[in-house]
């Protein structure tokens, strides 16, 4: 069931990576000032005789960029055609690996926020430290802020995530 729609998005992939290395080869500078369908047009041709090579590989990238469009246009219709019960299983496969995806990056930032918690708690302790002897020699203090520092934390209903600054 999910093997249409991941090869609808290699598809995409494809022909946008196509599409980039077409605009890397290809360089016609126009003439802002006369750019009539006629100068477009053996601008193009001057470069083709001037980078032969070029104009193959560009012609090349654009039949197979056309060829891959038509295998997209047929996958997308495929997927139009499914019944709905098996369109909408598709759709619950693709949230539930992205949600499980978005699990995954949720879990990281909150053991980074742990870690990045503990660490300014170690930090505010050496200032605390530091800070008597620091105010007799600089006259000033060592680190300010510490009442406003906050570390994001996600949390999540079952439904709806939201991510909140916690204290630190």
């Amino acid at each position: 069931m999910e093997q249409i729609p991941a090869e609808i998005k290699a598809l995409e992939v494809e022909i946008a990576a196509l599409r980039e290395e077409r605009t890397a080869l290809k360089s016609v500078t126009f003439n802002v000032s006369d750019d009539s369908p006629q100068n477009i047009a053996a601008s193009y041709r001057r470069q083709a005789r001037e980078n032969p090579e070029t104009a193959i590989e560009i012609q090349g990238i654009d039949d197979a960029i056309t060829a891959l469009e038509v295998q997209l246009r047929q996958k997308q219709a495929q997927l139009k055609r499914l019944p709905t019960k098996v369109q909408r299983a598709l759709q619950e496969e693709q949230l539930e690996a992205a949600r499980n995806q978005a699990q995954i990056h949720a879990d990281r930032i909150n053991i980074l926020a742990a870690e990045l918690g503990d660490e300014l708690r170690n930090l505010k302790a050496c200032a605390n430290e530091l800070s008597p002897l620091y105010w007799q020699v600089y006259y000033k203090p060592f680190i300010t802020g510490f009442k406003t520092i906050s570390v994001p934390y996600v949390r999540s209903d079952g439904e709806v995530w939201t991510i909140v600054n916690r204290i630190v």
